[in-house]
C-alpha cells in the first residue's frame, strides 16, 4: 500500500510540474501574440495503414506538447478502438456524443461532440458505436465530406491553432473523411526497411485521394517513432527517407514539400505506461526522453508551419521544410519507396 501511495504522490507531483509549465508557456505565448497576426489553422491527419507504429501515441503527445506550449489544439479520434480517448482518460461508453454521432446524426454539431480534456486541448472522442459507422454511412450521399461540412458549419467555434486527426489503420470511410477534411498528412512510422514499402503504398493512396476528393491535400512528412539511434539499419533508413524526399523537390507530387521531422521519438517505456493512467507522457513523466522528444517536435512543427505560411503568402505552393534534407547517396532505400509508388505498392 505504501508503494502505491508513493507512486500516486509521484504522479501528482509530475502533474503539478506539467500544469505550472503549461501556465508559464500560455503567458509567454499571449505576450508574443499581442503584435503577431494569427496563422491559419493547421489541419493534419496522422495516418499509417499499418497498426502499432506509434500513430495514436504521437497524436496524443504531439497535441499535448502543442497545448502545453500555449497553442489551442483539437484532437479527433477516428479509430474505432478509441485508444486516443482512452489515453486521455475519457471513457467512451459514458462520454456522450462523439465522432459517431457527429458523422451520423444531422442534429449533432461539433460543439456537442467536443470534450475539454486539458487546458488548450479539446477532443472529439471515439464512442463505442464508431465501429458501425462504416456500414451505416455506405448509403449516405457525399459521405466522405461529412466531417468537413460539420466543421464548416461551426466556423465560429474554437478557433484552434492545430487540429490533429487520429486515423484508423485502414482506408475506409472514416479515413476518407479525415483526408477530405485535412490539408496535410503526417506519417508516423518506424525506421525499418519494410516500412519503406508501406510508405510507398501510402503516398500513392494520398495522391489518389487528393485527386479524387481533396486536391489541396499534401504530405507534410514522416514522424519516426520507437527509434533506436544506435541501430545502423535505422540510420540507413532515415538517410534513405531524406534522400527520397529530397529527390521529390520541385515535382508535382503530393509529397514534394515533405520532410523527415526530427528528432525521431526514442523508444521509451514511459510512452507505453502513460495511457494506463489516462495521462499524456508529458503529465506522467515530463522529463523522460519521450516527453522531451515530443516537446521538441512540437516546436519544430510550429516553426515549420510559420515558414510554410510565409511561403504561401508569396506563392500558391507551400515551400518550407522543417530541416535541411541530406542528399547523401542512398539508392537502395530511394528505390524501395519510389518503386512502391510507381507500382502502387
Amino acid at each position: 500500500m505504501a508503494s502505491i501511495a508513493g507512486s500516486e504522490h509521484a504522479i501528482g507531483d509530475r502533474s503539478v510540474v506539467a500544469a505550472a509549465y503549461t501556465r508559464a508557456m500560455n503567458e509567454a505565448r499571449q505576450e508574443a501574440e499581442r503584435d503577431t497576426p494569427r496563422l491559419p489553422t493547421r489541419i493534419v491527419a496522422l495516418l499509417n495503414q499499418k497498426g502499432g507504429v506509434g500513430k495514436t501515441t504521437s497524436t496524443v503527445n504531439l497535441g499535448a506538447a502543442l497545448a502545453e506550449a500555449g497553442h489551442r489544439v483539437l484532437l479527433i479520434d477516428l479509430d474505432p478502438q478509441g485508444h486516443l480517448s482512452l489515453h486521455l482518460g475519457i471513457d467512451s461508453s459514458t462520454c456522450g456524443e462523439g465522432v459517431y454521432e457527429l458523422l451520423l446524426d444531422p442534429e449533432v454539431g461539433l460543439a456537442q461532440a467536443i470534450q475539454h480534456a486539458r487546458p488548450n486541448l479539446d477532443v472529439v472522442p471515439a464512442t463505442v458505436d464508431l465501429a458501425a459507422a462504416e456500414s451505416e454511412l455506405a448509403s449516405v450521399e457525399d459521405r466522405h465530406a461529412i466531417l468537413q461540412r460539420k466543421f464548416e458549419a461551426a466556423a465560429d467555434l474554437g478557433p484552434w491553432d492545430y487540429v490533429l486527426l487520429d486515423c484508423p489503420p485502414s482506408l475506409g470511410l472514416l479515413t476518407l473523411n479525415a483526408l477530405a477534411f485535412a490539408r496535410e498528412v503526417i506519417v508516423p512510422m518506424q525506421a525499418h526497411f519494410l516500412a519503406l514499402q508501406g510508405l510507398g503504398r501510402l503516398l500513392e493512396t494520398v495522391s489518389l485521394v487528393g485527386r479524387g476528393v481533396n486536391p489541396d491535400l499534401r504530405v507534410a512528412g514522416v514522424l519516426l517513432c520507437m527509434h533506436e539511434k544506435q541501430s545502423s539499419h535505422g540510420r540507413e533508413v532515415v538517410a534513405e527517407l531524406k534522400d527520397f524526399f529530397a529527390q521529390a523537390r520541385g515535382t508535382d507530387t503530393a509529397w514534394s514539400d515533405a520532410t523527415v521531422f526530427l528528432p525521431a521519438v526514442r523508444r521509451n517505456i514511459k510512452l507505453a505506461e502513460a495511457p494506463s493512467f489516462g495521462q499524456t507522457v508529458l503529465e506522467y513523466a515530463p522529463t523522460c526522453p519521450g516527453a522531451m522528444d515530443y516537446r521538441t517536435l512540437a516546436t519544430r512543427i510550429v516553426e515549420d508551419w510559420k515558414r510554410r505560411c510565409r511561403g504561401a503568402a508569396g506563392s500558391s505552393r507551400h515551400a518550407a521544410v522543417v530541416e535541411p534534407v541530406a542528399r547523401e547517396s542512398a539508392s537502395s532505400g530511394v528505390g524501395a519507396v519510389a518503386g512502391a509508388v510507381a507500382h502502387g505498392g
